[in-house]
């Protein structure tokens, strides 16, 4: 009890002391602010002397001195960066003990952190390096400023946002929005997350406005969207806010985001096509190369012309960008005059006969039908001769009108309806097509060299370093199951005298039905006949001039087991459309072609065509690529030709329609999703579906492995080491590659 009573008699007098400190304090003060100074020199010094405003704060209670070990620290996140005590009440003292350089704010934010070393400063020293108890030398010191002081130190954030004051509002508002679960602005989880980060990192700072007016960025993405149609795209997709109409800071943010969500739509539809190539056929396959939101953001808001920077998510390709040009001459934007054919009696050429001339009909409108047709020679001429003829009964081919190079009146209505006939909705799907492709078409460690067929066109060409460098017809698949597929592979290497195995399709719909009315016809036809360890049956054919596949096959494995070949029919070349084939694609002059694609991939080998044709003989020779080359099937029913002309395919396949079917039903962004087709069946025919008296070259029967899989069998074991260019015996001519 006595140990309580001294400690409590000791308290009792540090508090009567501090007090009688406080009260001397603050009368001194008082004092010395009330006496008045005697000469001038006296009021300089005050005036260059600041004084504290004195605090009325009541006497301290016992509740006062609880160690506050919070109330220092600026950022409750950062407790790293609180400095001890003993350097804020460094800080704290003037500089050269000049007491004009103290600040209230640093004496007070020193004894939270650390009461027993409080800082000395020049109000209550003494009490304070006298008293033991950190309790009640803090308080004195705490009078010096309200309690509130500390605070504005406490929020560094504001102090270093880079919002301008008068978009804070909307930069509030876009922070709510964002945050709402209930934001339906962005259809995409990848989008609405890319402009969440995007507007975070600027503190939710508009960036197509400020102060509520356009910025350049803002103008530039408009001015993109409103000309969506340049590029065979809808406008309509797009919608632009109208911001004139924004005239609040919720109204701004809004329009803010609903613009950002048309601009990644575009970008996204303007890179990969406002449908996805499945939705069309389940015969394509191209890679795929979605954009990145976050990317777009970056792109777009940073570049100094934002409509190009937007622009530039179209297909990059000079094929497309003639597209485009045509397809504002066609809509009567281009930079000459639209050319209108008027209406007249019907023209018609008739050839020369024996006995007769030829017959050219004379007529003025004949030059401004030249001009439309693209005829370069002879354009003044008002001689209605062969040539116009010829290039009359193209057109008519390229609308569904009856080829029969006449001038009608239905041909001419047809030449003159620019803005909605059959060409301009060929070429805008032409262009949705392209974005199908991938950005880069060639090998870029070969001179960007790629092989590029066009299945309407029956053409196929060898491009490197953006020329032309070997072209040749092709016959192509015939329309229905048979259709050539669209891809993008690469061509690993090619197969001199290549054996034919007879795909399965082929067996069963051909091959069995033709047994069944003459066991001997596939003997008589020089294929082979074997059946396998599993018990199913095989056909196929050895190497030789009289191969289905001729003497070279071009191998980029795929899943629709295609490839390209040559063929011992070279009579079909001579026609003019050539769909004849069962999806595989047959090459005019082989041995050019593998010449070309050889020196591509082998400068230093100097292939020429005589040296692949002393290659022929009956075993299977396969020749490397050391780089491959990327083969891209494509389906151009509209190019620009050479001459700068548009040219128009028919649409063989029905995939114009179809296209153009999707595009006007009215579904929307629904067509960008994926569809999921059957994939086609490979199954083996069983050997009990032979009629009696077949031949079958081998009878392999019993248990166990069948051997290689359809896929190793098409394409020597894909996913292996590709083979050596070395010539194989007749023993190792089994290796199987099938057909389509």
């Amino acid at each position: 009890m006595r140990d309580c009573s001294n400690n409590r008699r000791g308290f009792d007098r540090v508090l009567m002391a501090v007090a009688a400190t406080f009260l001397t304090v603050s009368a001194s003060s008082a004092f010395a602010q009330d006496t008045p100074r005697s000469n001038a020199s006296e009021l300089a010094i005050d005036a260059a002397i600041p004084r504290p405003e004195p605090a009325n704060v009541p006497p301290p209670t016992a509740s006062d001195f609880k160690a506050d070990t919070t109330a220092a620290v600026p950022d409750a996140a950062k407790p790293a960066d609180v400095k001890p005590a003993e350097v804020q009440a460094t800080e704290a003292k003037p500089v050269d003990a000049k007491p004009v350089d103290a600040k209230p704010a640093d004496v007070v934010t020193a004894p939270a952190t650390k009461p027993a070393d409080a800082p000395k400063t020049d109000t209550a020293v003494a009490p304070a390096a006298a008293t033991p108890a950190p309790a009640t030398a803090t308080a004195p010191a705490a009078t010096l400023a309200p309690a509130t002081a500390a605070a504005p130190a406490a929020e560094p954030a504001k102090a270093a946002s880079n919002v301008a004051a008068e978009d804070q509002p909307v930069a509030d508002k876009l922070r709510e929005q964002l945050a709402s679960k209930s934001l339906r602005t962005f259809d995409r989880k990848n989008e609405r997350a890319a402009a969440e980060k995007f507007y975070s990192a600027r503190d939710y700072a508009p960036v197509f406005t400020k102060a509520g007016k356009l910025t350049d960025t803002g103008k530039g993405v408009i001015a993109r969207l409103k000309d969506a149609a340049a590029d065979g795209l809808d406008a309509s997709d797009y919608p632009v806010p109208d911001f004139t109409a924004a005239t609040t800071p919720d109204a701004l943010a809004d329009a803010e985001l609903k613009l950002a969500a048309s601009m990644l739509d575009y970008a996204r539809q303007a890179q990969s096509g406002r449908m996805h190539w499945s939705q069309v056929s389940a015969d394509i396959l191209y890679p795929e190369h979605p954009i990145d939101p976050a990317e777009v953001f970056a792109n777009v808001t940073s570049a100094k012309d934002a409509s190009a920077a937007l622009d530039g998510y179209n297909p990059p390709q000079k094929l497309y960008k003639e597209l485009k040009k045509k397809l504002a001459e066609l809509r009567g934007q281009g930079e000459g005059p639209v050319i209108t054919i008027a209406d007249g009696p019907t023209l018609r050429y008739v050839p020369a006969r024996k006995k007769q001339a030829a017959v050219e009909m004379d007529d003025p409108r004949v030059p401004d039908l030249r001009n439309k047709l693209g005829i370069t020679e002879d354009t003044d001429s008002t001689k209605y001769d062969a040539t116009v003829a010829r290039a009359v009964e193209k057109f008519q081919s390229s609308v569904d009108l009856k080829p029969t190079g006449v001038l009608d009146e239905r041909t001419v209505k047809a030449l003159n309806n620019p803005k909605r006939d059959r060409q301009i909705d060929t070429v805008i799907v032409n262009m949705e097509r392209w974005r199908w492709l991938p950005r880069q078409l060639g090998a870029a460690s070969v001179g960007n060299a790629y092989v590029i067929l066009n299945i309407p066109d029956y053409t196929l060409k060898v491009m490197q370093n953006g020329a032309q460098v070997w072209t040749t017809r092709v016959v192509t698949g015939k329309p229905g199951q048979h259709a050539t597929p669209l891809l993008t592979e690469t061509m690993k290497y090619i197969t001199v005298n290549p054996t034919w195995n007879v795909p399965p399709s082929i067996i069963y719909n051909e091959y069995l039905p033709a047994l069944q009315q003459d066991p001997t016809v596939l003997q008589r036809m020089g294929l082979k006949l074997e059946r396998n360890r599993d018990g199913s049956i095989h056909v196929s054919q050895p190497p030789g001039e009289a191969n289905a596949l001729g003497r070279i096959r071009f191998n980029f494995p795929n899943k629709f087991l295609v490839y390209q070949h040559d063929t011992p029919d070279k009579y079909l070349f001579a026609k003019d459309e050539r769909a004849f084939s069962h999806g595989c694609m047959r090459v005019q002059n082989p041995d050019q072609y593998a010449s070309v694609l050889l020196n591509i991939t082998e400068p230093n080998q100097h292939y020429t065509p005589e040296r692949i044709r002393s290659m022929y003989g009956s075993s299977e020779v396969d020749l490397k690529f050391p780089t491959p080359i990327p083969v891209n099937i494509t389906y151009q029913t509209a190019f620009v030709d050479d001459a700068g002309k548009l040219q128009i395919r028919r649409d063989i396949y029905g995939r114009d329609a179809t296209m153009l079917s999707l595009l006007r039903n009215g579904r929307g962004k629904d067509l960008e999703t994926v569809v999921a087709h059957a994939q086609p069946s490979y199954a083996r025919p069983p050997s009990s579906s032979l009629p009696p008296g077949v031949n079958v070259a081998g009878d392999n029967s019993g248990f166990g492995s069948s051997g290689p899989n359809f896929f190793e069998r098409l394409f020597g074991g894909f996913g292996q080491p590709e083979p050596q260019p070395v010539r194989r015996g007749q023993a190792q001519q089994q290796r199987r590659v099938i057909t389509r």
